[in-house]
């Protein structure tokens, strides 16, 4: 990073309003927050919010989406990592280990072994009996402390996940006590946990449209066959459910491996709908 480039971006913090907004949306993480959240959040108006968000947009400190009505703000990781990076690399003459307690401070932020957030992941499909099923066992079982899974459906199976599913998952070593098929409603309202992504796992969830999990939520569609679907012999039922999981199990540690925590919102949405192409190769 270029001298110029970091005074650049130290101006625009140069004002508290400015720094307040920041500090929120680094509390908020790479998921971010309205912009109508985010002026009542702080207690300025629109219109001033507007012009602060502005400088911190040209400056490269955050960056914007839309998701329906709503512009969705994040702080843009990498570009803060960048300017801390930047003056840790200028700390005593390139030994930060010489400036004492803030060369230690600096280097939290440039290190690699950094403690991982935990996200909330709802995986939906129409009957929460089997895709879904297999997305929140796999999640659960290999990503623990990572990802907080769920699974969920439109019109939720009343006799429960599929056995044949239970019986794949119990064989793969997957505990399946928890599992159950519950409908997407208990994952709304005021009451119900935050969700950081929503990934569904079928082409249409009978005709209906998926409730409002949050503006901030990161939402990807992963078409996958639907088990209950599958004809044929037991033997070959069992091969079509294998490739599902197999299917889902490639996409998921994908999708384990991203970066989340250094990426801004955009990059983020964009790598998650890499994945719905089960050949996608992740990018770090």
């Amino acid at each position: 990073m270029e001298s110029d480039d970091a005074a650049f971006a130290f101006a625009a913090l140069g004002q508290a309003t400015r720094l307040d907004l920041l500090r929120a949306l680094l509390d908020a993480g790479p998921t971010g927050l309205a912009a109508g959240d985010l002026a009542a959040r702080l207690g300025v108006p629109s219109s001033t919010l507007s012009f602060h968000l502005r400088a911190l947009d040209q400056a490269g400190l955050v960056a914007a989406t839309r998701q329906g009505r709503s512009l969705i703000y994040a702080a843009r990781l990498a570009r803060l990592r960048g300017l801390l990076a930047f003056l840790a690399d200028a700390c005593c003459g390139g030994q930060p280990d010489r400036c004492g307690d803030l060369g230690r401070m600096l280097d939290t932020f440039t290190r690699d072994d950094k403690i991982m957030p935990m996200f909330n992941v709802l995986f939906l499909c129409t009957h929460n009996s089997a895709r879904s099923i297999m997305a929140e066992a796999i999640l659960t079982r290999f990503f623990p402390g990572r990802f907080a899974a769920f699974s969920a459906g439109s019109e939720p199976s009343p006799g429960g996940p599929l056995p044949e599913v239970l019986s794949l998952l119990k064989t793969l070593g997957h505990d399946v006590s928890g599992l159950r098929s519950k409908s997407w409603s208990d994952f709304t309202g005021p009451g119900a946990p935050r969700m950081d992504f929503v990934l569904t796992l079928c082409d249409t969830l009978q005709g209906q449209a998926c409730p409002d999990f949050g503006a901030t939520t990161i939402t990807g569609a992963w078409p996958l066959p639907d088990p209950k679907k599958f004809s044929g012999g037991v033997a070959e039922r069992a091969t079509l459910l294998n490739e599902v999981y197999a299917g889902l199990r490639r996409r998921l540690e994908a999708f384990a491996s991203l970066p989340i925590a250094s990426l801004d919102r955009l990059a983020l949405k964009a790598r998650v709908d890499e994945l719905a192409d089960p050949h996608a190769v992740v990018r770090a």
